[in-house]
């Protein structure tokens, strides 16, 4: 990080740090999973691939900036995260505003060199990603529709490489959205007087602390069954479930570091324990897919 800190434009890592791009690696490795397990059956250009990342880096992008554009003022007023750049002024309105268009564009620019049915869809898509940042004014159902957004990667690669749709990959996407909706209720728990306080609808902040770590926990229950899933649908070898087996005991780490009554470690769960699941997974895709025994 550091010696990217020095090759980077100041102005390119403001813009990084303004939409924590390094919170990529959270769903990247599912995409990713999906384009190994599609090259099952469709051979998979150079040229696909990297529009594929391309598309993935410019939706997350244009729905980070817009999720900055919209919580200009919450974020002003929360000391956690008065800090960001949209807040202290490194980066201004209009500029966040000219970010969002340019990522939306260039995910749709993508999406069409996919294919015209990546094209059509990516509108609706960019639609999903857009409205979550308005949710949490009005549902606690807010953390489960950005696991649905965010859960869109896998299907949307799938997609882009085999022209259709195969109901086995939902079990991947299904696995990523209750995971990112699970972890997300982690992290809304440093929070929790500030949304009670500004009347937002996360799920600590309405049910209690209690209340919401237990759905987590459930949530992220259902994302190692669905994981378990896939190696069945998929036919995966079984070192795929070695992999398996390190991301439920990372799993139950994660969850016996966040407590109702302690927050302390809720960044060390989400950055740092989240991003060694995602790698997890991805490795073992890569590795049954290779390793079919």
């Amino acid at each position: 990080m550091a010696t990217l800190r020095m090759v980077l434009p100041p102005q390119l890592q403001t813009y990084l740090r303004l939409i924590k791009f390094s919170h990529t690696i959270f769903a990247l490795p599912f995409a990713l999973g999906a384009i190994v397990l599609a090259s099952r059956r469709h051979p998979v250009g150079l040229g696909t691939f990297v529009l594929i990342l391309v598309a993935i880096a410019a939706a997350r992008s244009a729905a980070m900036g817009f999720n900055r554009f919209a919580d200009r003022d919450y974020d002003e007023k929360n000391p956690r995260t008065a800090n960001r750049p949209h807040v202290t002024g490194e980066v201004k309105r209009p500029s966040v505003l000219l970010f969002i268009l340019l990522s939306s564009g260039v995910f749709v620019l993508a999406a069409a060199l996919l294919g015209p049915l990546c094209f059509v869809l990516s509108f609706p898509v960019l639609a999903v990603l857009f409205f979550y940042s308005y949710t949490k004014r009005f549902t606690s159902l807010c953390h489960l529709v950005l696991g649905f957004g965010i859960g869109l990667a896998p299907v949307g690669a799938w997609v882009a490489i085999s022209g259709g749709l195969d109901p086995r990959i939902l079990l991947l996407s299904c696995a990523l959205m209750t995971y990112i909706a699970g972890f997300d209720i982690l992290y809304a728990c440093q929070d929790i007087d500030f949304d009670r306080k500004e009347s937002l609808f996360s799920m600590p902040a309405r049910w209690g602390a209690g209340k919401a770590l237990a759905l987590s926990t459930a949530l992220h229950a259902g994302t190692f069954a669905c994981l378990l899933a896939v190696y069945h649908a998929f036919d995966l070898g079984r070192i795929y479930l070695f992999f398996l087996a390190l991301i439920g005991l990372l799993l139950l780490a994660e969850h016996r570091m966040v407590r109702p009554e302690c927050f302390d470690n809720v960044n060390i769960a989400f950055f740092h324990v989240n991003s060694a699941i995602s790698v997890l997974l991805f490795l073992g895709i890569f590795a049954g897919t290779v390793w079919p025994v």
